[in-house]
C-alpha cells in the first residue's frame, strides 16, 4: 500500500524540480548575454532637453549654473559660451567651464583643481580627463570654447575652490 502513494509522489517531485533546472539555466543564459551587452548611462529629463551643438551657460555669485543638463551631436563641433553673471570679484568668486570624460571622478579632480591656483584652476595632473575648459572669469565676463564629442555622458563642473560640488552638470552626445 505504501509503494503506491511513495511512486506518485516520487513522480511529481522529479517533475517539479527537473522544470526548475531548465528555468534556472535559462536565467543564466540570460543574466550572461546581459552582462556582455554594452551599459548606456541613462540620464533623466534627457528627452526633454533641446538637441543644439550652441550651448550657452551662466555662473552666478550663488555658486550656481543656470543649466545643469546639454544634448548635443556626436562627433560634431559644439560651442560653448560661458558667462560670469555675478558681480563679486574674481579672486573670490570666479568662474570656469571644465567638460570631463566619462569615468573622471569629480571629487579626485576637484582636490587636484584646489591646487592648481596658477593655472587657473585647471590641474595639470588631470589633463588627461579634459576634454575642453573655459579661462576662468570675473563678473561681466564671457568665453567661448570649441569641442567635439563621441556618444556618450560627460560631466562639466566649475574648477573653482569649492564650486565643483554644487556647479556641475552633463552633457549628453548622441
Amino acid at each position: 500500500m505504501n509503494k503506491i502513494f511513495v511512486a506518485p509522489l516520487l513522480a511529481l517531485a522529479i517533475s517539479f524540480s527537473s522544470c526548475g533546472g531548465n528555468n534556472d539555466a535559462k536565467s543564466t543564459a540570460d543574466s550572461s548575454s546581459a552582462a556582455t551587452e554594452t551599459v548606456v548611462e541613462t540620464v533623466p529629463g534627457i528627452e526633454n532637453i533641446e538637441l543644439t551643438n550652441s550651448l550657452s551657460l551662466a555662473g552666478n555669485d550663488a555658486m550656481k549654473f543656470d543649466k545643469e543638463l546639454f544634448r548635443v551631436k556626436a562627433g560634431e563641433p559644439v560651442t560653448l559660451t560661458l558667462t560670469n553673471t555675478g558681480s563679486m570679484p574674481k579672486e573670490s568668486m570666479g568662474h570656469n567651464v571644465v567638460i570631463l570624460k566619462s569615468g573622471t571622478d569629480l571629487a579626485a579632480f576637484g582636490g587636484e583643481a584646489v591646487s592648481a591656483a596658477a593655472d587657473e584652476y585647471i590641474p595639470k595632473t588631470s589633463s588627461s580627463s579634459i576634454v575642453a575648459h573655459s579661462k576662468l572669469l570675473g563678473p561681466g565676463e564671457s568665453d567661448k570654447i570649441t569641442f567635439t564629442l563621441e556618444k556618450g555622458v560627460y560631466p562639466f563642473l566649475c574648477s573653482f575652490p569649492g564650486h565643483y560640488g554644487v556647479m556641475q552638470g552633463k552633457i549628453v552626445a548622441e
